[in-house]
């Protein structure tokens, strides 16, 4: 596990234990600064920022511009990065003590195109099982206006010594 994988881990061990808004609200700011840059190198790249995270939803932002298909507009492949990168951050705070999330299904419904600004996309859960997890992701634009509509699902796995 990286250092960013082990901060990841301690934050959300605190978050879950949190018995009060103050202390909540304190392993919230721990558990976003370890998600800085802990959504891996595409994330990065694409300009992904984490801006808010916890058991219940996940948020982040992605600009458009260096996200663009040639015809410039928005890329479907880049709203489906920043789905499974929120679905994915989520679920590694949803899965149970000693598993991790594996993604086994993305599925992405795009509604309208953008050519510059920001999208924000929000993960919430859809569903939550001992062995599974389907996340909802939705992607607005500045007006709030969605964009895109995604689903991902993830199995918790024990992963190999």
């Amino acid at each position: 596990m990286t250092t960013s994988g082990t901060a990841i881990t301690a934050a959300t061990t605190r978050l879950r234990a949190a018995q009060d808004e103050a202390e909540t609200a304190a392993a919230t700011a721990e558990l976003l600064v370890a998600l800085q840059g802990g959504g891996g190198e595409l994330a990065s790249a694409m300009g992904i920022r984490i801006t808010d995270a916890g058991l219940t939803r996940v948020v982040g932002r992605m600009p458009v511009a260096g996200n663009r298909q040639p015809y410039g507009l928005l890329h479907g492949g880049a709203s489906a990065v920043l789905a499974e990168t929120l679905g994915s951050v989520h679920a590694v705070l949803l899965a149970p003590e000693g598993h991790v999330p594996v993604g086994t299904e993305l599925s992405c419904t795009h509604h309208r195109g953008m050519r510059d600004g920001e999208v924000t996309g929000t993960s919430t859960v859809l569903h939550l099982g001992r062995s599974v997890a389907t996340l909802d992701i939705t992607i607005t634009d500045g007006a709030d206006r969605r964009v895109c509509t995604a689903r991902l699902s993830c199995a918790f796995i024990r992963p190999r010594a």
